[in-house]
């Protein structure tokens, strides 16, 4: 029984550093794992912003100003008028559809008048091998109620606009993604046309 109560003061003593030991060893343990978060969190947020800096950079470097002649018929319907018109490009516009865009705005100055269908819109330019390729939607057709006139008026704007870029020889319009022979039964526009140039 002596020997025993002996033995007691010094297991608790082993107890009590243990304990200690262990709670030392945790602390820092904690706290390097908080600060590892922190850290982590802190990478994550610099990066994030790295790459939303970078993206708005090279929108700025893909975005340019162009001033190109869009035509519009003059109020007698006889010939097309140039008019300059500052467009903006970017890295998800090319300057034919911004072109085209201000072109289907309508005309801002005395002595035009609009061509384009109500509701008609623009679906797609391509260029290939000197042709650009036009798709309206359907209104291009649907909605045309000019004449014989009108609709050589309207064809000319577009293809005249879009002849300003020399790298366009012609242009073949389409409509919902499909040819058509005419809009409304007087020109031919199964084939592209060049540069008309004698409704300027």
């Amino acid at each position: 029984m002596k020997n025993w109560l002996r033995v007691l003061p010094a297991l608790f003593i082993i107890s009590l550093l243990v304990f200690a030991a262990g709670c030392g060893t945790q602390a820092p343990g904690g706290a390097s794992t908080s600060g590892s978060t922190a850290s982590s969190s802190s990478s994550s947020s610099a990066a994030a912003q790295a790459a939303s800096s970078s993206s708005a950079a090279k929108q700025a470097a893909d975005a340019q100003t162009l001033t190109v002649n869009v035509y519009y018929p003059n109020e007698q319907g006889t010939k097309l008028l140039a008019t300059p018109r500052k467009i903006e490009t970017s890295s998800s516009k090319d300057k034919y559809t911004a072109a085209l865009e201000s072109l289907m705005k309508g005309p801002t100055e005395k002595g035009q008048t609009a061509i384009f269908p109500k509701k008609a819109k623009l679906l797609s330019v391509t260029l290939k091998n000197g042709t650009a390729v036009v798709n309206f939607s359907k209104e291009l057709q649907t909605n045309f109620v000019g004449g014989s006139t009108g609709e050589e008026m309207l064809v000319g704007s577009i293809v005249n606009t879009l002849t300003e870029f020399s790298e366009v020889k012609n242009v073949h319009i389409l409509v919902e993604g499909k040819n058509i022979e005419t809009l409304s039964g007087h020109m031919d526009l199964s084939l592209p046309i060049s540069r008309m140039t004698n409704v300027l």
